[in-house]
């Protein structure tokens, strides 16, 4: 299929491609391992050559796994690791754009089955539902911009964008040597906002436990970071925010 831009024609396809370059690392493993191999030496740096092979390898092989991904008026076409197969609109209820909070990762896109719809791994959560990632965005190379665009016009409705711009609470948080880190909270806070302002219970509900997971497992600390007692604080009052509305129908 002929290779076209999400930007320029809005009645094409828009196939998406692997982020170029990612086999250098694997393929110098790969290489050294070898060299050390064929060099010779003690029990030691065989086993390092081995396994310096085995986790090139291992990394050229996921590079080189067939790879597919098209957004058009008729759905999602996927082909990776663990899925293959058309996803049609109308098995969707929902496409969401996310940037996560807290744990390794950037932007990756979700969606949520219509009830009914068999056939796609459960490994993620939006709003409280079920849900399965299908992409991560670091692993290719067209712009965040060029898939909303993509997804708003072929998906519509389905489509929600939330990678948004971070909101802070009000005063900004004081920046110490040592504090949590200024991405994750200003995400965190970023969706209990938008939640607040949100007519959706399901959506403040999945949020609320959000942010108690995160204040739970504690936020990863950093040099230059948020203030701690003031972000606890701040925390601690959007979870009562979240907890206290009162279209949120369900017992904290």
């Amino acid at each position: 299929m002929m290779q076209r831009s999400a930007l320029t024609d809005g009645g094409d396809d828009v196939e998406l491609h692997r982020e170029p370059g990612r086999q250098v690392l694997p393929a110098v493993c790969v290489l050294a391992g070898t060299v050390l191999l064929t060099t010779g030496g003690g029990l030691l740096r065989t086993v390092a050559a081995l396994g310096g092979v085995a986790l090139g390898g291992a990394g050229l092989a996921a590079t080189l796994r067939p790879f597919r991904f098209v957004i058009d008026a008729d759905g999602l076409t996927v082909r990776r690791r663990g899925l293959r197969r058309q996803l049609r609109w109308a098995e969707l209820a929902l496409v969401v754009l996310d940037r996560p909070a807290v744990g390794v990762g950037g932007l990756r896109l979700l969606v949520v089955p219509v009830d009914g719809a068999v056939g796609l791994p459960p490994d993620a959560r939006v709003d409280g539902r079920p849900a399965t990632e299908l992409l991560d965005l670091a692993h290719v190379r067209e712009r965040p911009d060029e898939i909303a665009t993509a997804l708003a016009r072929h998906a519509g409705d389905r489509f929600r964008d939330d990678r948004g711009t971070p909101v802070r609470s009000a005063p900004d948080f004081s920046v110490s040597l040592r504090g949590y880190s200024a991405d994750v909270v200003d995400i965190l806070v970023g969706h209990a906002r938008t939640a607040l302002d949100s007519d959706d219970p399901a959506r403040r509900r999945a949020v609320r436990d959000e942010l108690a997971e995160a204040m739970a497992n504690g936020l990863p600390i950093g040099l230059r970071g948020y203030d701690v007692r003031q972000v606890d604080e701040a925390l601690d009052a959007l979870h009562v925010a979240l907890t206290a509305t009162p279209t949120d129908g369900v017992d904290a």
